[in-house]
């Protein structure tokens, strides 16, 4: 120990430096332990991606990017006029010295607790999710060290991220309802929606001293009821947007729903085969006759017309009216069955009534 370093009863402090490379360390403060001292030929080192901030009785005194440093009056201006030093490192300086990490900050995550509301002029009132990440930097070291770091030994990136990822998600939530984006044209806008909310955030972040170097929307999610409809309309589109492809589209569904569900046992394999179909006819007639003919005019329908029931002879194979009892060719007698007149079912030679249609016989 020399003879100056015993008057004042300090070691003088040769080196200053922060070797610490933990990656999410925002502010070290230097320890000033009371043996010690820094004077005049004491060295300075600030590491790249550092500034060196001097706090001299609370106040902000000088500030030093990388570099090394011998400590004298010509570099610390603001410090000797503080300490008003007119000639010389004349006294010991015991103030503060923060060491800032000047780097960027990246891959913070930040995602939506609760749903969004917005209004949309196809869906009405939606609901949306969404999560990303963003990155920040300290960028003016005075704000910083006064209104979040204050007189703590140390501060990290996780001490700060919870209440700053809050009001990112605060600034998105409310960006996304004024923006007016329409639900279909969201996917395109992830990158506008990000920079625009960046630029308005950091007004807020720059009070911290802190800025906002990304902000990276990955997804916002729709609630399934509505991703259902732009399925919907998305299918739709590739056959045209029109009442006409919107009947033949749920024709189609219910037609695929009613192969899907046929139910059981033979009773529902007939259901299942009667709605297919209907269906089909259904989706015959709309493809076929509704492009034809004008929306107010229904299709025609055939008019069925009554044919009368006939037989055969058996000996001449020359055909007769369903009542002859013998064949007019031939004069063979035919056969003691008979037919409906109605329906032209064939019954039994005593029946009263047709058993096919009901209809009473003579």
């Amino acid at each position: 120990m020399g003879l100056f370093d015993k008057i004042f009863g300090k070691q003088l402090l040769k080196v200053i430096e922060w070797t610490d490379d933990s990656s999410d360390i925002l502010v070290y403060k230097y320890p000033m332990d009371s043996r010690y001292a820094i004077m005049k030929g004491s060295q300075l080192v600030v590491r790249p991606s550092q500034r060196a901030v001097f706090v001299n009785e609370g106040k902000i005194a000088d500030i030093f990017e990388e570099g090394r440093y011998v400590l004298d009056t010509s570099n610390l201006p603001i410090l000797t006029a503080l300490c008003n030093w007119k000639y010389a490192f004349e006294n010991p300086f015991q103030g503060e010295i923060y060491f800032i990490n000047a780097r960027q900050f990246t891959d913070l995550k930040w995602g939506t607790q609760n749903p969004v509301m917005m209004r949309d002029a196809d869906f009405g009132m939606i609901r949306l999710r969404g999560y990303g990440a963003w990155s920040f930097r300290v960028n003016d070291d005075e704000k910083a060290i006064y209104e979040l770091f204050g007189t703590k030994s140390m501060t990290r990136v996780s001490d700060v991220a919870d209440y700053f990822k809050r009001v990112v998600v605060s600034g998105l939530s409310d960006a996304i309802a004024e923006a007016k984006i329409p639900a279909l044209d969201l996917a395109s806008r992830y990158v506008e929606l990000g920079d625009e909310t960046a630029v308005v955030l950091n007004k807020k972040f720059d009070d911290f001293g802190l800025k906002i170097t990304s902000l990276v929307v990955e997804n916002l999610s729709l609630p399934e009821e509505v991703e259902k409809v732009m399925d919907t309309r998305t299918s739709m589109g590739v056959l045209g947007d029109s009442m006409t492809t919107f009947t033949q589209y749920q024709a189609a569904q219910a037609l695929r729903d009613a192969a899907q569900n046929t139910g059981s046992g033979t009773v529902g394999a007939g259901v299942g085969m009667g709605a297919g179909l209907g269906i089909g006819n259904m989706m015959a007639q709309t493809l076929g006759n509704v492009s034809s003919q004008p929306a107010s005019q229904p299709a025609s329908q055939p008019v069925a017309t009554p044919t009368t029931p006939k037989k055969i002879c058996p000996s001449c194979n020359h055909e007769v009216g369903a009542n002859v009892k013998f064949c007019p060719e031939c004069g063979g007698k035919m056969p003691t069955s008979k037919f409906c007149p109605e329906c032209g079912a064939s019954v039994g030679a005593n029946a009263k009534f047709c058993p096919d249609c009901g209809t009473k016989l003579n």
